[in-house]
Parts: C-alpha cells; structure tokens; sequence
C-alpha cells in the first residue's frame, strides 16, 4: 500500500494567521513521514494559496510572527486539492475554522480533519454556541449579545428581537441586568482576540465598540472569578475525553500575548480542582461537542467558580497545535504522544469519508 496523500493548510486570511504557522509546521514536523506523502499548502493573509517549498524532512515549526519565506503560488487550487487523499486543514479562526474551507472541501469530496460545516459554523459563533449549549441544558455565565450596523446598536433578546438602542442604553441594561466587571468579545474571533475586560461604564463602552472592530456580532458576558480550565475531546460517533487542564493566566486573563508570547503562563495538568469536578467536566466537554454535531475533535473550555459551580466558556473546533498548545499536551499527558494523536485525527477523517 502507498503513502497516504495528505494536505496540510496552514496561514489563512483571520487574525489567528500567525498562530497557525505554528501549529501547521509543528504537524508537519511530527508527521510520520514514512506513512504520509505531505503536501504542504500556505495560505497567505491576503488569501493567496501556496506551496511550501521547502524539503519536508526540513521543515520544523516556526515562531510566532516568522512568515513562510519558501513558496511558490499555485495556480489552480481545485486541482491541487483533488490530488490529495485526505486534508489536515490546521486553520484557526475566520476561513478555516467557521465551515468555509471545510464547504469546500465537501464539495470536492475530500475526507477532512475535524468538525464538519455545521458544528464548524456553530463552534465559531459564540452568540450560537450560547444557544446550542442553552439548548443542552449546559450552566454558562449570564450575558448579553448585541449588534452592530453601520452606525447602530441593536440589543438582540433571547428570542433574537432586535432593538436599537444608544450605546449608553446598552451600558445601562449591563450593569442592571449582569453587573460588572464583564467580558466583551467579538462573537466570531479566537485566541482572545478582540476581548477586553470591563470594570465600569467607560471601559464598557470601549470595549464594545473595540470588540465591533472585528465583528459586527458582540457578546457581554458576566465575569468568572475561578479556576479556567480546558478539556480535549476525540472521535466520531464514539467520543473520548482528556483529563483536564488549567490555565494560570500571567495577564489580568488570557491574552493573546499571555498565550503565545508571555513565558509566565502556565499549564497545569491536570487542573487544581477534584477528581469529582474533573470527571464532570469531561462529561460536559462531550455532550457540548455532541450538542453542536461535532466530528474528530474540539477543545472545551470552562470555568470554575464558587462552591465548584462549572461554566462552559466555548468550544474550540480546531484548537491549536503548537508546542504549547493545550490540546496536544493534555493527549500526551493521557498516553498519546503528538505523532500518534496525528495518525489518529486523519483515520478519523478517513473514516468519514
């Protein structure tokens, strides 16, 4: 039997590009190349396709902010993408984690890792993610969602009516209904970005109109004071869970730069909670998942608050792949080395086809 053909797409057009050639060249690197024919594709922030041209037994993971120097743009992306067997796209966030490539690729009739259109769509969209977990019955903070357009405000219910209303209205309606501090975030972004914490009116309006920056949906959650942990879920219909990690922020929270480029943060894992709440976790981690139809895996993140009280934060469809990265470490620390769960992601995927 031959090598297996499989792309790797890394890069892409969201704010989360320079994360993902991270976690892009960290897979490949950690490919059994002796069981894959890699076939490396580079999107670039402007949304141009490439190929990585460097020697793949060359290829090691780069730092946050290098950019792909070896490329070549490929001319025809629909049939260089009909060559391959299966697809690893290693995307975060905007065109690559929110259905679109995982449309295409549908399309194409090409077997994928990770969640399909459905569950990648929800799984971006925190304003639905709320819904779907509403739906499950599972705890999350309080909130309130909010548009933007043009020039306009509108207050969404949770019977998604809209109401225009002045920003200092909606400021108003915060503190009486949910109090602060709040988060607010931009309903489709990731790696925190875009998120700020608010502990009074101004800072609340800033941040609102901050976080419509990035997207004109706007989430305004309670704040969680406790334990921030995550948990990895993997399979199909069958469905398995990690132990559970913990954040230890060195950022007020977790930051984009507290994440990828401050030292200071740690992981713990597992978390500093019971094996009770773990054991809860897990099983809460899996029915999210099922909730928005997942496939092959996700990562999970909660809260911990007072007297252990569990809050689902959001799910993370394709989470990160870095050397830091909590999804690969929280496997590795079950017994699944970074290679293995790779063979395992793309049979997954194969499986689906």
């Amino acid at each position: 039997m031959g090598k297996i053909r499989l792309g790797i797409i890394f890069g892409g057009i969201s704010t989360e590009h320079d994360v993902s050639i991270v976690s892009g060249t960290s897979v490949i690197k950690n490919l059994n190349k002796e069981k894959y024919e890699i076939y490396p594709i580079y999107i670039s922030k402007e949304g141009k396709w490439y190929h990585y041209t460097k020697k793949i037994e060359e290829i090691d993971l780069l730092e946050i902010g290098k950019e792909i120097e070896e490329k070549k743009e490929i001319a025809n992306q629909l049939d260089e993408l009909k060559k391959l067997d299966v697809v690893f796209p290693v995307l975060h966030g905007l065109g690559g984690e929110d259905g679109t490539i995982q449309g295409l690729l549908e399309l194409l009739k090409i077997p994928y890792v990770g969640c399909k259109v459905l569950a990648s769509s929800i799984g971006m969209d925190k304003a639905y993610t709320k819904v779907m977990f509403e739906k499950a019955n599972i705890n999350q903070a309080e909130y309130i969602y909010v548009k933007k357009a043009k020039e306009n405000y509108y207050l969404i219910s949770k019977d998604f009516s809209q109401k225009i209303l002045p920003l200092e209205l909606i400021t108003e309606k915060v503190e009486k209904t949910i109090g602060l501090p709040v988060f607010v975030k931009p309903s489709n972004s990731g790696s925190s970005v875009g998120i700020r914490k608010a502990k009074d009116k101004i800072e609340l309006e800033e941040a609102i109109g901050y976080a419509a920056q990035f997207d004109s949906k706007i989430l305004i959650e309670k704040n969680i004071t406790g334990h921030e942990v995550e948990c990895a879920v993997l399979g199909n219909e069958e469905v398995i869970a990690s132990s559970v990690g913990e954040i230890l922020a060195a950022e007020d929270f977790y930051t984009y730069d507290a994440k990828y480029k401050n030292q200071e943060s740690k992981v713990v894992i597992p978390a500093n909670i019971s094996n009770e709440i773990i054991e809860e976790i897990r099983k809460l981690a899996i029915k999210a998942f099922q909730a928005i139809d997942g496939k092959g895996l996700a990562r999970v993140d909660f809260f911990v608050g007072e007297n252990n009280k569990i809050y689902i934060n959001e799910i993370n469809t394709m989470p990160g792949f870095t050397t830091i990265s909590m999804y690969p470490k929280l496997w590795e620390k079950a017994g699944m080395p970074y290679s293995t769960l790779l063979d395992k992601l793309i049979q997954l995927a194969l499986e689906e086809k």
